[in-house]
């Protein structure tokens, strides 16, 4: 299991950081732009903090997403993951461009509902499904569920029988595979707390084809997030195409496979994940099985596609080494760099700030704890709190 390194090498500048964050811009004018648009003038009108999503981008990163796949030769269903971000314009723009919705909560599932995206192209995953949860998806008719464990499928099968339903259901399977990223973000290693360990899974399912309410398909693997190299996915998809041909050899049907996501994101200077390298990996391992595939591409669409709009309150350095520069936004906002310990880029709104030098900087959120630290050190111009 891996953890993010600390980084060796000087942070990029803030033309390098623009350079790999293409949908940004700035003007000699207007400062910093989001698809074209300035954001002090949405700053100004809304107020801080606040986050700013671009429709124009997410559908793009879609877009290729899916090319992707059909220029692969594979015809894969793409489910955006709610968990993501859930705000019901992005899940409105979603449905419309014809795309699925991947969910972990009832919650989830009823924005899925508001937003127009109909529940036979929902998936429901996530280790920690309520019964009441199970039957609000399974009395909708959700599209399939990627059940985690044995009691699991115990419970889904009752309650589908219950409501004189059947419900479609994967086996969500752990293929103890290092997706090489942080630790707190591995889902697909033994030690943790997702799926069916893969030595149980050809026996589960053929017990899951004798329990009533129950429509098993086939299987689903998730192995992390913010994953930048292939190889983790090979090695994940191999075992799951190993496994299908075992439960075929049993004389047991296996229709469909969810092949999970977590595919990452440039935030520092890392070369992103490619869409393209994914669909290559999908199509290596499991593209001649004859399967109907499906994929949540997590935060790689989304991501890129948001910016935190945050205001300074107080610039803090008589006395100090480095100053400390206190934002109206905190942990709460943006969570992250708290949690992991992430590294976000910080870009001044300001035309001006562009041309000034630029000095190591404490950037911190207003809350009480002082793990409410969005970057330390970190190479900035001088950044100024708005006289009152």
């Amino acid at each position: 299991m891996a953890d993010f390194p600390v980084p060796t090498d000087a942070d990029p500048s803030l033309a390098e950081l623009l350079a790999t964050h293409p949908h940004l811009s700035t003007d000699p004018l207007c400062g910093l732009l989001f698809e074209g648009v300035p954001l002090n003038a949405i700053a100004d009108a809304l107020g801080t903090p606040c986050w700013v999503l671009g429709a124009g981008t997410l559908r793009q990163r879609l877009g290729r997403m899916r090319a992707a796949m059909v220029d692969a030769g594979l015809d894969v269903s793409i489910h955006y993951a709610v968990k993501a971000n859930d705000h019901l314009s992005v899940l409105s723009l979603v449905g419309r461009e014809g795309y699925g919705a991947d969910i972990v909560s009832g919650g989830e599932l009823a924005r899925t509902q508001k937003a127009g995206i109909a529940a036979q192209r929902v998936v429901f995953s996530g280790v920690g499904k309520t019964d009441a949860e199970l039957e609000y998806a399974i009395g909708l008719g959700v599209g399939q569920i990627n059940v985690e464990s044995a009691e699991e499928l115990a419970i889904v099968s009752a309650i589908a029988t219950r409501l004189g339903k059947q419900a479609t259901v994967t086996l969500r399977i752990n293929p103890d595979v290092d997706a090489r990223t942080h630790a707190k973000i591995t889902t697909g290693l033994a030690a943790n707390k997702f799926g069916i360990p893969f030595d149980n899974a050809a026996a589960l399912y053929a017990h899951a084809q004798t329990l009533p309410g129950l429509n098993p398909v086939g299987f689903a693997t998730h192995i992390g997030s913010q994953i930048l190299s292939t190889a983790p996915y090979r090695a994940a998809y191999a075992r799951v195409a190993e496994l299908v041909r075992t439960v075929r050899a049993s004389g047991l049907r296996v229709e469909a496979v969810d092949c999970g996501g977590g595919l990452g994101i440039s935030y520092r200077n890392e070369v992103e994940g490619q869409p393209e390298a994914l669909a290559g990996a999908i199509r290596a391992e499991l593209g001649d099985l004859g399967l109907r595939l499906s994929i949540e591409p997590g935060r790689w669409p989304i991501g890129p596609a948001g910016v935190l709009l945050s205001s300074v309150i107080l610039r803090k350095e008589e006395g100090l080494p480095r100053p400390f520069v206190v934002l109206d936004a905190a942990m709460n906002d943006m969570v992250r760099p708290s949690m992991y310990d992430a590294w976000h880029g910080i870009l001044p709104l300001a035309p001006q700030a562009y041309g000034q030098p630029v000095a190591p900087t404490h950037v911190v959120g207003p809350v009480c704890e002082s793990g409410d630290t969005f970057a330390r050190d970190r190479l900035l111009p001088p950044l100024v709190a708005h006289p009152v």
